[in-house]
C-alpha cells in the first residue's frame, strides 16, 4: 500500500494499544446504533422498512470496522504492519482512502487466502514458538491478523466508498408504484458513512428495478449526486428533472458521524468543552452526532415540456423559518447525539444554546439508550 499523504486533519495510529482502544470504542458505537435507530423507530420517525434498510448499512459499517482492526491488529510491533489513518477533525472516522484501499485487496482476497496457512495452523505454530522457543511470535501473529483480515473481506457484507442504490417495493398508488430506493456511500470530502433513502413514485411501463433502460440510468445519476457539497434540493430537482416518469416525494440524508473523543479527535466548540470537562474513563470518553437532513415534496404541479407536452414537477417544501431553507435545500435538519453518561452529565451542566435543540440519547447500564 503507497504512503498515505497526511494532512493537518489526519493523524496516524502507530501504537498497538491505541489501535485497539481505537477500534473497541468504533465497537461499541456501532453496536449502540441499532438500539438508537429501534429508539427512533419508536418515536415514528421512521418506519420499520426504513429502520430494517439502515439496520443494514450500520451492520455493514460494523463488519468494516471489524475487517479493520484485523488488519492493523498488530501495529506498532510488526514492521510490516499497516497503521490506520483517520481523520482527526470533525470526523473521527478512518479516511476515505482506507476504504478503497480494502475494495482493491477484496478483490484478490481468495488469491491470497489460497496462498496462507489455516488459521489453525497458524495458531499451533505461534503455540510452539512460545513453548520451544520461548518468544513472542510476532511474525505469525503478523500473518493471523492478515489472514482474518483477507477472510472478512472473502466473506463480503462490508461498507464500501460506494453502495449502489437498490430499490424496495413499498405499494401500489394508483398508475403509479411506490418504491424506497436507498444508497450509500464513505463520503470522500467529510470521511463519514452517509445513508440516503429517496421515495419516488413511479409511472413508467415496467418497474423500475425491472427496466434496463431506466434503472441503470437511475442509479448512475444517484451516485454521481452523492456529495455532501450538493443540496438534497438540487440532487432532488435535477432527478426530478431527467426522469420525467419517476416522480422523488421524500428524499432523506443520514450522517452517520462524526465521532467526537478528547482523546483521538481535535474538536472546537462546546463539544470540546463537554469532552473535557467529563474527565470520562477509556471506553466513556465518545460522543456520536447523526444528521438527518430531510426534503419533502409539497405538492405536484404539471409544467410545460415543449410545444404540446406537459409534464409532472415536484414543488419542495423548504424550512420556513427565517428564511434557511433556501440554505440548506431542505424541509428540516434534525441533529441527534450519542453519549455516555459522564459525557451527558458534563453536557448537561454546561447546556450550551447550539445542543438544546439537539435530540439526546444516553448509554446507561448494560448500554441500554435512554432518551433524554
Amino acid at each position: 500500500m503507497p504512503e498515505t499523504p497526511l494532512v493537518d486533519d489526519h493523524a496516524e495510529l502507530d501504537d498497538t494499544a491505541v489501535v485497539r482502544r481505537y477500534f473497541a470504542k468504533f465497537e461499541r458505537i456501532t453496536g449502540l446504533m441499532a438500539r438508537v435507530t429501534a429508539e427512533v423507530e419508536n418515536d415514528g420517525r421512521i418506519n420499520r422498512t426504513e429502520a430494517r434498510i439502515l439496520g443494514k448499512y450500520m451492520a455493514k459499517l460494523a463488519a468494516t470496522f471489524s475487517a479493520l482492526a484485523d488488519k492493523c491488529l498488530m501495529t506498532g510491533r510488526s514492521a510490516a504492519a499497516p497503521k490506520l489513518v483517520f481523520d482527526r477533525h470533525e470526523s473521527g472516522f478512518p479516511i476515505a482512502q482506507e476504504l478503497m484501499v480494502m475494495a482493491v485487496d477484496a478483490q484478490q482476497a481468495r488469491k491470497h487466502l489460497e496462498g496462507m496457512a489455516s488459521a489453525t495452523e497458524l495458531k499451533d505454530r505461534m503455540v510452539r514458538q512460545i513453548l520451544q522457543e520461548l518468544v513472542a511470535p510476532v511474525d505469525l501473529q503478523f500473518a493471523l491478523s492478515q489472514r482474518l483480515y483477507y477472510e472478512a473481506l472473502a466473506a463480503g457484507g462490508l461498507f464500501w466508498t460506494r453502495n449502489d442504490p437498490d430499490a424496495q417495493w413499498i405499494a401500489d398508488k394508483g398508475d403509479r408504484r411506490h418504491f424506497l430506493v436507498h444508497w450509500a456511500v464513505y463520503d470522500t470530502q467529510v470521511n463519514l458513512p452517509v445513508v440516503y433513502l429517496l421515495d419516488l413514485e413511479d409511472g413508467g411501463k415496467k418497474p423500475l428495478p425491472n427496466d434496463d433502460y431506466r434503472w441503470p440510468q437511475a442509479r448512475a445519476q444517484l451516485m454521481a449526486q452523492s456529495l455532501d457539497g450538493l443540496k438534497l434540493l438540487t440532487i432532488a430537482m435535477g432527478f426530478d428533472k431527467d426522469f420525467p416518469d419517476l416522480h422523488p416525494k421524500r428524499l432523506r440524508r443520514i450522517h452517520l458521524g462524526p465521532m467526537y473523543s478528547h482523546d483521538f479527535t481535535l474538536q472546537s466548540g462546546p463539544i470540546s468543552e463537554v469532552l473535557a470537562n467529563a474527565n470520562a474513563p477509556d471506553g466513556e470518553d465518545w460522543a456520536l452526532v447523526w444528521t438527518v437532513e430531510d426534503l419533502v415534496s409539497e405538492r405536484e404541479e404539471q409544467v410545460k415540456d415543449g410545444w404540446f407536452s406537459s409534464v409532472d414537477r415536484q414543488v419542495f417544501a423548504l424550512d420556513p423559518f427565517a428564511g434557511r431553507g433556501a440554505d440548506t435545500g431542505a424541509t428540516r435538519t434534525e441533529r441527534m447525539v450519542i453519549l455516555p453518561e459522564r459525557p451527558y452529565q458534563a453536557l448537561a451542566e454546561l447546556n450550551p444554546p447550539g445542543f438544546r435543540a439537539v435530540r439526546k440519547f444516553v448509554v446507561g447500564d448494560g448500554d441500554r439508550i435512554i432518551p433524554a
